[in-house]
């Protein structure tokens, strides 16, 4: 397939982006699977027919073709959130819903969970590749460890730069990075044409036959090689499905071409621990220095798929009110999909590090790594299948209830890893998790404690108070969540307070079922003096407020917005009341001019 023009500049990004966890897990993969496994020809047949079907079904349906199918708006949304968020119309009953929400809740947390131990193994791995250059065979693991967390941290240090601008830089270096493999893949693989034939399924059937249980907890290992996977997903809000796809079928000929490769070369070399490393210094051998950076850069970049994912995610979960109000920096001018979000991304680097030094080397790693990823693939594969379902296409029901079959297989194989590093999973996704339920529920636990008022009483007040006291000049803009009730704030303002101006525009924010789309109305007016100004959006949309109020008319001398004071004894609620305090507040988030913005406290126990 040939592209040009834009098409190929957009192609070249989405390899920078979103393939580089996929793309850098030759380097570690099939070592982490024969170090516990003899090299013969039937298990080295097996294990590649495993890892190119893992790529087939679990890459390229599950993601590339099942999930980024689904997408509603241009290709521009994915994510877990976004199968629930397609699934609450769909679905009748409360306690299902409830179930789902549940079951992305925890596709979340493990997903954001996977984001620190995916980098952690990737740089790791390659930096290790030093100790096969000759005068650095005696390096030691702390050194190894110290130059990883530096790459790691320069990764990081740059994100502030948006995506797009790393895109422009990393797309071309992981091309180069792809051309590598293919070719390095090749040489091996036209000594030994025959290994093609592992591309039939039966290899990877009669593996898992003959070994039995220890087959199937090899595949535990095997998952290495889809590393960053649920990436493409996460990251169509950056790059749009089409470049994604395109870019997927070159890295899965690269992908495979090297794996056919590295299986030829240990049947040559059984001893040979580092298969990766070992492989390009025998072929490579003058140019081994060159590729080892190539290697490092390349894997640095691999961390870039899952970070910008974490972001989108993250963003839509603010959107949809699972998370707090973390301040957003938007990248680019193009696409307002592409975004920073600080805390998240030094969040991200403290807990990479961590994992480092933890875990110590990419051998140990590879215990950690599976089970997050596993959890969240697993999840994924059962929404998908039960939008199938409710949409009633057969075709995608029979191959998505099958690929639940596949992903329950993996995760039951990386059950078994806990003890030796999988622990780490359960820890690094208990805190998004635990924030995600202390927020949604303190969100409700605080709507049900204020003091808001029926909107009739509220009107019928308003119409007595209204003649009777001085107006003051200008336009006086309330945000409001609802119109029914009033929010407490407005109540006291206008008639504890009694400040009331000429025109008084209540605006109300609803986010939508839907991923895009905004709309802003007048409804019908309330009362003299007293407006109702509705923007309806989409839960990916990034709203200007002031340019919507200048289209509408709208010239505030005004905004009026509340602040919650809570207090509470209750150290669950306490801790609610911690995030709240720490996060932006609602006019914060969406970026209203500080000059007319005016705060009123209403003091809630919780």
């Amino acid at each position: 397939m040939s592209y040009t023009g834009s098409g190929l500049k957009d192609v070249i990004k989405s390899l920078g982006i979103v393939f580089g966890d996929i793309g850098t897990s030759p380097i570690y993969t099939l070592s982490a699977i024969f170090a516990l496994l003899p090299v013969t020809i039937s298990n080295v047949m097996g294990i590649l027919s495993l890892i190119i079907w893992t790529l087939t079904l679990l890459v390229s349906l599950q993601y590339a073709w099942l999930a980024m199918s689904l997408g509603s708006h241009g290709d521009g949304e994915g994510g877990t959130l976004v199968l629930k968020r397609m699934l609450i119309p769909l679905i009748k009953s409360k306690k299902v819903n409830l179930f789902f929400t549940a079951l992305a809740f925890l596709g979340i947390s493990f997903f954001i969970g996977d984001g620190t131990i995916t980098p952690a193994i990737s740089i790791l791995s390659a930096v290790e590749g030093l100790k096969l250059i000759p005068f650095l065979h005696g390096l030691s693991q702390n050194v190894i460890i110290a130059v990883a967390i530096l790459i790691t941290f320069l990764l990081f240090f740059v994100q502030k730069r948006g995506v797009e601008k790393i895109s422009l830089a990393f797309g071309p270096v992981m091309l180069i990075w792809f051309s590598f493999l293919t070719v390095s893949g090749l040489l091996f693989v036209i000594k030994y044409p025959y290994i093609f034939t592992c591309m039939n399924p039966c290899y990877a059937i009669c593996f898992l036959k003959s070994n039995g249980f220890i087959g199937i907890l090899l595949l535990s290992k095997v998952i290495l090689c889809a590393t960053g996977a649920e990436a493409l997903y996460a990251d169509m809000g950056h790059l749009g499905r089409k470049p994604i796809i395109n870019a997927w079928i070159i890295v899965f000929i690269a992908m495979c071409f090297i794996y056919l490769g590295q299986g030829v070369f240990l049947l040559e070399n059984p001893s040979a621990q580092n298969v990766f490393y070992e492989m390009a210094f025998n072929q490579f051998s003058v140019f081994y220095i060159p590729i080892l950076i190539l290697s490092v850069t390349a894997t640095a970049i691999a961390s870039q798929a899952m970070i910008s994912g974490l972001f989108s995610v993250i963003y839509q979960g603010i959107t949809t009110n699972i998370f707090p109000r973390l301040y957003v920096e938007y990248t680019s001018q193009k696409m307002a999909s592409q975004i920073y979000i600080p805390s998240v991304n030094w969040f991200l680097l403290i807990f990479v590090i961590l994992t480092m030094v933890n875990f110590q080397t990419s051998q140990n790693l590879a215990n950690a790594y599976g089970l997050a990823v596993s959890t969240s693939m697993t999840i994924t594969s059962i929404l998908l299948a039960t939008v199938f379902i409710l949409k009633r296409n057969l075709l995608k029901i029979l191959i998505s209830t099958f690929l639940v079959f596949v992903n329950f297989l993996f995760l039951f194989s990386n059950m078994f890893k806990i003890s030796s590093g999988g622990y780490w999973s359960l820890i690094t996704a208990s805190i998004p998790l635990f924030f995600i339920i202390i927020y949604t529920l303190g969100q409700k636990k605080l709507y049900r404690s204020l003091r808001q008022m029926p909107l009739d009483l509220f009107v019928e007040k308003f119409e007595i108070l209204s003649p009777k006291i001085p107006h003051i000049n200008g336009t006086a803009v309330f945000l409001s969540k609802t119109i029914d009730p009033m929010p407490a704030y407005m109540t006291h303002t206008i008639f504890t307070n009694n400040i009331l101006y000429e025109d008084n525009i209540v605006v109300t924010v609803e986010t939508q079922k839907t991923p895009f789309g905004v709309t802003a109305i007048f409804k019908k007016d309330l009362a003299e003096g007293l407006r109702v100004f509705e923007i309806k959006a989409g839960y990916l949309e990034i709203l200007n407020l002031e340019k919507i109020f200048n289209a509408a008319d709208i010239h505030p001398k005004v905004i009026f917005y509340g602040l919650e004071d809570i207090s509470t004894r209750n150290l669950f609620w306490y801790i609610y009341m911690l995030i709240k305090k720490l996060t932006s507040s609602f006019v914060q988030f969406y970026k209203l001019p500080a000059n007319k913005l005016h705060g009123v406290v209403v003091r809630v126990e919780l």
